[in-house]
């Protein structure tokens, strides 16, 4: 049994829950994690962290617009029971969710306070002017007609995610955390839970278990599942 009575009896007493999400929310959708054997940084030929970096921005677009285009954008893809239940949480609990994903699929599910840390696909802008442009296009055309590059409103490497201000202040207030779909481990995001205040329960919710210093209750199998029980 994943949700057991205790696990059930922290989200009906919490009054301020905050979900910290990442790929594996999204893979019942049909969008593939990152670092897996079956994630989207296996098999290139250049370094994923590169093509996603400030610097290939600048020195290599093409390829940086390759690769997104190629692995990262799945316009048909549906939330999932994961990000129905956590929208409802929103809706009914006030709960807020800060996510490292970038698909977009917490909001198509009606979730509201979302933060997207490292941003969202969705968003396109030109590189020199700020001019805004649709993804439909962006798919098409890496460059406005007047040549000027465009990207997604991502955080790259080497840039500072969105919003970490905020998305530390509303770990502070959190009186339940839960951890779903990532390994935690890139920062800052993992860093997050030093702003949690002492004794507050974290939860995690993965295949695999989680390397953090911090005092993590993990639970290890199919996220979805556990959301389907979920009360």
């Amino acid at each position: 049994m994943m949700v057991t009575p205790e696990i059930q009896r922290l989200f009906d007493q919490a009054k301020h829950i905050v979900f910290l999400t990442g790929a594996g929310v999204s893979t019942a959708s049909g969008i593939p994690d990152y670092r897996s054997k079956n994630g989207i940084y296996q098999g290139t030929l250049q370094r994923p962290e590169y093509l996603l970096s400030t610097e290939a921005l600048e020195r290599e677009p093409e390829a940086m617009y390759d690769f997104m285009k190629e692995n990262m954008y799945f316009p048909q893809a549906k939330p999932n029971i994961i990000h129905e239940r956590m929208a409802e949480m929103t809706h009914i609990r006030g709960a807020k969710i800060i996510s490292q994903n970038v698909d977009g699929l917490h909001e198509a599910a009606g979730a509201e306070n979302v933060l997207n840390f490292h941003g969202t696909l969705y968003d396109i802008y030109g590189v020199i002017t700020g001019t805004t442009s649709t993804v439909e296009y962006y798919l098409a055309n890496m460059r406005l007609p007047n040549g000027e590059l465009l990207r997604p409103a991502i955080t790259l490497y080497g840039e500072i995610p969105f919003r970490v201000e905020e998305a530390s202040q509303w770990v502070r207030e959190a009186d339940l955390l839960v951890i779903v779909g990532t390994s935690f481990v890139v920062y800052p995001f993992a860093g997050l839970l030093e702003y949690a205040k002492a004794g507050t329960p974290i939860l995690a919710i993965n295949m695999e278990t989680i390397d953090t210093m911090y005092p993590v209750h993990q639970i290890i199998g199919d996220a979805n599942e556990f959301f389907a029980t979920l009360e």
